[in-house]
């Protein structure tokens, strides 16, 4: 039986382990998933935000190009026919040219199919839209400069010359696009000069930042800026994304390691209740096989021998003692019985507490008296009527009383005192006997169990008054408490409601 519970024990600790390692597995491979996540977003964010700003940055050079060919004082825009074609070929110029032999740009365009030798100003607003998008888009999108004229090549390479990073418009965008992946920490900017780098040479942060995005180039022609962003701390982001994860774990790991452990306790609980049980069915078959033997030895005697009147008196007191030991001790199982049965009923009627605890020191006064026990009692609050079910009230209470004869030992003074603390009715039992060890007074109420003495078993018990007492109390609504120093003497304490047993019921399940 020792064999197989450790074996199961240790299977489950074993399961347990197992479960536990791959859970915090889990979730290390979550962590590294969200790790990359992050970097991912991250630099996807800063690309994102870099591009946007660049193309804000297009459209006003967009904008201001197309000032620029609208401008007559800047650039001529005219027009004439092909006669070998028979279409329109449009030309732009300088107004003033500031290279000596610069030349226009001459274009048709297929589907312009009008002929016209002098441009109006609604075909010079077409002809402006059209160079804009197959043209001048094209030098934005690659932030290059093509001298179409020397004096739009200049305006446009000194725009770009001009243009700075607009460092509070890139943060507001950057932002923006990493509230987009759910990030929400501190970041800064590291900016440099556009420098070629090699593809393999990484980037790192400075000492207080744990990760640095890859850089983004911004700017047009020579003015290249080299950004990136660093972060201080993201693993605040990386949790706060698996905190559900995390916290669902936690739980599980909680719940697992708690069934774990009350399983075993459980299971050790039994083992112990059971060798407990074997050692009560062991001295309660000796007890009752004495008893029993001793009444049919004398038995025969008075039924087989013609005895005296005085010798038939002798072996019928022996039969009545045994007979009284054979009650006692159906008494003690039934008490077990009745401690097990949550559903038992009280018949509750009107006790008077003072008459009930004198009637039973007044029944216990052989064997104190036997004992060298001597039993003062003090009622504080007079006679205290109250509703309970008396004869269950008053074993539990002899059961305290009974236990303080037996393991006191001669000359102990036990004090039994009955009065009336925040609407209970309190009933104290103490000694100045021998006490009980503290690491088994968390046991002393558990079914069967005796404090250990070794070998020696001075005192007849079956380790059953305590835990019935402390069912019967509870059935009353109440508590049964202990306090005991080991060398200093016991108190058992009794609370039961007053509001309790003031009520008209006779009985309560």
């Amino acid at each position: 039986m020792k064999n197989r519970i450790n074996l199961v024990v240790i299977s489950m600790a074993f399961c347990t382990t197992f479960l536990l390692c791959l859970q915090l597995y889990w979730n290390y491979k979550a962590y590294q998933g969200s790790v990359k996540a992050f970097k991912s977003e991250s630099n996807s964010a800063l690309s994102d935000a870099v591009e946007h700003l660049t193309n804000i940055r297009r459209d006003e050079f967009a904008t201001k190009y197309k000032t620029w060919l609208a401008d007559t004082s800047l650039v001529s825009i005219t027009c004439k026919v092909n006669t070998t074609y028979h279409s329109t070929v449009f030309a732009i110029a300088d107004k003033h040219q500031k290279v000596a032999g610069s030349k226009s740009i001459s274009f048709s365009i297929d589907t312009f199919k009008q002929q016209l030798s002098a441009i109006s100003n609604a075909t010079k607003a077409f002809i402006i839209n059209y160079f804009l998008k197959t043209n001048v888009y094209n030098q934005l999108k690659l932030k290059e400069v093509y001298f179409v004229t020397q004096n739009l090549g200049d305006s446009l390479n000194n725009a770009y010359k001009r243009d700075r990073l607009n460092l509070a418009q890139l943060d507001s965008l950057f932002k923006a696009e990493l509230l987009k992946r759910d990030i929400n920490t501190p970041h800064r900017f590291y900016i440099t000069n556009f420098s070629v780098k090699k593809f393999s040479e990484g980037n790192k942060p400075a000492k207080g930042y744990s990760f640095a995005t890859l850089a983004y180039n911004y700017g047009f022609s020579s003015s290249q800026k080299t950004i990136s962003a660093w972060f201080p701390d993201p693993d605040l982001v990386i949790f706060g994304q698996m905190k559900w994860l995390l916290l669902s774990s936690l739980i599980l790991i909680a719940i697992t390691v708690f069934c774990f452990t009350y399983t075993v306790k459980t299971i050790l609980r039994q083992k112990k209740l059971a060798e407990l049980k074997n050692d009560f069915v062991n001295n309660m078959t000796h007890e009752l096989k004495t008893p029993v033997a001793t009444i049919n030895i004398a038995a025969e005697a008075i039924q087989d021998f013609n005895l005296s009147k005085t010798s038939v008196d002798e072996y019928l007191g022996i039969i009545r003692y045994q007979a009284g030991n054979l009650t006692n001790l159906i008494d003690q199982i039934l008490k077990s019985v009745v401690s097990e049965q949550e559903s038992v009923s009280l018949n509750l009627s009107k006790v008077d507490f003072d008459q009930l605890i004198n009637g039973i020191i007044q029944e216990y006064k052989p064997q104190s008296d036997a004992a060298n026990v001597t039993v003062n009692y003090n009622n504080k609050d007079g006679i205290l009527p109250a509703m309970a079910d008396e004869p269950l009230l008053k074993n539990a209470i002899a059961n305290l009383l009974d236990n303080a004869i037996k393991y006191g030992g001669s000359g102990t003074v036990i004090n039994i005192a009955q009065y009336i603390e925040n609407g209970s009715i309190i009933i104290m039992v103490n000694d100045n006997g021998p006490g009980i060890p503290a690491e088994y007074q968390d046991k002393v109420f558990d079914r069967f169990f005796r404090v250990p003495s070794g070998d020696i078993h001075n005192v007849k018990g079956y380790g059953l008054g305590l835990s019935y007492a402390k069912s019967i109390i509870e059935k009353h609504k109440g508590t049964l408490s202990l306090i005991s120093t080991e060398g200093r003497g016991t108190e058992f304490i009794i609370s039961i409601p007053l509001i309790y047993h003031e009520t008209s019921q006779s009985s309560v399940a």
